[in-house]
């Protein structure tokens, strides 16, 4: 089981912030960094000192930390241009020397569009879709020749299919809960399969579609990671978990009920389930940017647990 840090820093982190927590996460024995890629706060907090740009901080710590992998969950479709996003991400996996991963998304919080001024289109899936057909056609286009595609919402003519990423291939994150459409079209792009905030019986279900549906077009089901993210609270007691759950503004019944809350046993033990109906990876969402005591009990006696 990898074990992943995901930080929502549209809450309220600095670079430096993310930084020292990108660095915690790499000496600490995580398999990864990731971060959300929203402009605006949600819920009651105050957001300070306002939000930092998902490409533009996995550029800084891609030459700032030199084991981790590093990506986001998930890059919002409606923030880039499919062709600026490849030029983008296939720039930080060189920066990085090929640690990189795209999580992408269709994009769904509207008031941060209004707030910025960004468009948001009624019709996202399908926008989704001429995404990941030509981030991932871009880079996988020979070198020396060039790159068309006409569709709907987007169109390229004579692309030169620059620059190509370090990595023969980036990991490509497709997730949600869609019963249909969702499966398909991880099954026709993805390398990793993510289901966000789910039980483990919604997670194997929707595992279940995803592998039907990868067996329908001609993979197998196995092709894909699966893997969870869940919000992490863990605590040497009571007291500490309570503490913990105080901090981030949430209720330790609820945190048990919906993600990986309680003793570092009771964390291990809930793992396990998940493990159980497939998941072999899952990103931790870590709301205290400034409790690194956090990771270090994480570490050293849920991550050595399942090692």
């Amino acid at each position: 089981m990898d074990l992943r840090i995901f930080t929502e820093p549209q809450q309220g982190a600095t670079y430096d912030t993310l930084l020292t927590v990108a660095k915690a996460t790499e000496e600490l024995g995580f398999d990864a960094f990731f971060r959300s890629d929203h402009y605006l706060r949600m819920g009651s907090v105050d957001g300070l000192p306002g939000p930092t740009d998902a490409w533009i901080t996995l550029a800084g710590l891609a030459r700032e930390t030199k084991r981790i992998r590093l990506g986001t969950l998930m890059t919002a479709g409606t923030f880039r241009l499919p062709g600026v996003l490849a030029i983008q991400v296939a720039q930080v996996d060189q920066m990085s020397g090929g640690r990189i991963e795209l999580g992408l998304g269709t994009g769904w919080f509207e008031e941060e569009h209004k707030a910025y001024g960004i468009p948001f289109p009624k019709e996202k899936f399908a926008r989704l879709e001429e995404q990941l057909e030509i981030v991932t056609g871009l880079w996988s286009t020979e070198l020396g020749k060039t790159y068309d595609f006409h569709g709907t919402y987007y169109d390229l003519t004579d692309s030169p299919a620059l620059p190509k990423p370090a990595q023969e291939k980036i990991p490509v994150l497709v997730g949600g809960h869609g019963p249909t459409r969702t499966p398909r079209l991880a099954a026709k792009y993805a390398d990793e399969f993510n289901m966000p905030f789910a039980s483990v019986e919604d997670s194997e279900r929707q595992f279940g579609r995803v592998r039907a549906a990868a067996e329908e077009a001609g993979r197998k089901g196995d092709d894909l990671t699966y893997s969870n993210a869940l919000v992490v609270c863990v605590g040497r007691d009571d007291q500490e978990v309570a503490r913990r759950a105080a901090a981030i503004g949430r209720e330790v019944d609820e945190l048990k009920l919906n993600g990986l809350a309680g003793s570092p046993a009771e964390v291990v033990d809930k793992i396990g389930r998940y493990t159980e109906v497939g998941a072999s990876r899952i990103y931790l969402q870590v709301l205290d940017l400034d409790d690194l005591d956090h990771l270090e009990l994480i570490s050293s006696q849920v991550q050595s647990q399942l090692s």
